[in-house]
């Protein structure tokens, strides 16, 4: 069956394109029945997606202006609120309906022709990276170099292109579409952005569709379990000099640390852990009066978490011991001695799409038509909440390439951005129901 090769590039002409796509076979009928919607087939013989898509892509290199300059708004977790403004403007200049939510969720409403039924696509506004991080965007041959500049900043340019390019060709659909910049994905945000959509709109919701990053290699069909810890210790405190030996908070977490990382995870169920943070202490000649550090957990089978969580305290227990015993050698623990304490920072819970979902098919059916290989993956994303509850989600990437996610030295290449937009509006519209014109 021909293909739409990746050749269509923002250069090309609208006419040119039409011509292509005229000449472009159609999807099977199987892959049109379980997408249940609009079938691929009848989505690309439309003239007003075939101008869309051309849209999308003479417009990729605008997206990647205006990707940048979210990228070079500050959005650290629990303040994406500056960077929330401009996305409403964004999602409002696109002809949506927009309001905030209580959580700090940025939504944008296209109203469809079926009432009370949504497709919800969503990218998180929030970054890793601490307020005061330098997010100014370097560029360097075709790549641009910021923190966040991929993770969200792509997903988030995406956001109100394909709102725009939606309402500039008139494409309407049976469901309505909740375009929204969520908050909390990272960290302790403990996806509190994508928590309090679903339990807005959850007996709405048909289908989610979570953009996050550029790779279009994957799409993530399977939400990977994870559970972040933060440990505690306290002690008496002292004078690194008068007061040595006293026990050490900080001594007892590296004790216990080494402890840990005597057991490794099991490879099957993959399992992981990262003691990402460690914290402690007033300045380099007092002994500390408390230390933690926090550690993110994740595994393939949810009970792994909890056997390596288990492990995790009984490591740290015991090198607190270890610390005191210590103190006792020294002669000196005969006042306060150490306490610890755990706290549960954040729970992602897992689940998996069905491997006939509408959904799937869409994407599928939308990456055969674009010529596009990707693989089903699992990861840690705003669609693991809805996996959770048992309502279709998938995670995309945006388009482009880039690397270093999570760093300060993270990328992103622009270069086929456009095959990833619309990938991810042949898919939108498949599983939202595209309506014929009205006029």
């Amino acid at each position: 069956m021909p293909i739409l090769k990746r050749a269509i590039g923002p250069v090309m002409t609208w006419g040119l394109l039409c011509v292509m796509l005229s000449a472009v076979g159609v999807l099977s009928t199987r892959s049109a029945v379980r997408a249940g919607r609009s079938s691929a087939a009848d989505i690309t013989a439309d003239p007003r997606v075939r101008q869309a898509l051309a849209k999308l892509a003479s417009e990729a290199p605008s997206v990647t202006e205006e990707q940048i300059r979210i990228a070079e708004i500050p959005a650290p977790t629990f303040r994406e609120s500056l960077r929330g403004t401009h996305l409403a403007k964004l999602l409002s200049d696109a002809g949506l309906k927009v309001h905030t939510d209580e959580a700090g969720n940025v939504i944008g409403e296209r109203a469809g022709s079926a009432k009370g039924e949504f497709v919800l696509i969503t990218a998180h506004l929030d970054t890793v990276f601490p307020a005061g991080t330098d997010v100014h965007v370097r560029r360097q041959g075709s790549k641009l170099w910021a923190p966040g500049i991929s993770d969200n900043g792509a997903g988030l340019a995406t956001l109100p292109a394909i709102a725009r390019s939606m309402r500039e060709t008139k494409l309407e659909t049976r469901s309505s579409i909740l375009f929204v910049a969520d908050v909390g994905e990272e960290g302790e945000g403990n996806l509190r952005g994508i928590r309090k959509l679903v339990e807005n709109y959850r007996k709405q919701l048909r289908y989610v569709i979570a953009l996050d990053g550029a790779s279009i290699d994957y799409v993530t069909t399977a939400a990977l379990a994870s559970r972040r810890v933060e440990i505690t210790i306290s002690g008496p405190g002292g004078h690194s000099w008068s007061d040595f030996g006293v026990p050490n908070p900080i001594d007892a977490l590296a004790r216990g640390i080494a402890l840990f990382l005597k057991a490794p995870p099991p490879d099957s169920p993959r399992t992981t852990f990262n003691v990402g943070s460690i914290e402690g202490g007033t300045s380099v000649n007092s002994i500390p009066a408390k230390a933690s550090i926090k550690v993110d957990l994740r595994s393939e089978a949810e009970p792994e978490i909890l056997k390596l969580e288990t492990a995790l305290r009984r490591a740290i227990q015991s090198g607190m011991d270890e610390e005191m015993q210590a103190a006792r050698d020294h002669g000196a623990a005969g006042g306060a001695g150490l306490s610890i304490d755990t706290k549960v920072l954040g729970l992602r819970p897992g689940g998996e799409l069905p491997p006939n979902s509408p959904l799937l098919a869409a994407v599928q059916a939308a990456d055969d038509y674009l010529g596009n290989r990707a693989r089903m993956e699992r990861s840690s994303t705003d669609a693991n909440i809805p996996l959770s509850l048992g309502i279709p989600a998938i995670a995309l990437g945006a388009g482009g390439n880039s690397g270093g996610a999570h760093s300060l030295q993270e990328w992103y290449d622009p270069t086929g951005r456009e095959i990833g937009m619309q990938r991810l509006l042949l898919t939108l519209l498949q599983v939202a129901g595209l309506n014929p014109p009205t006029d």
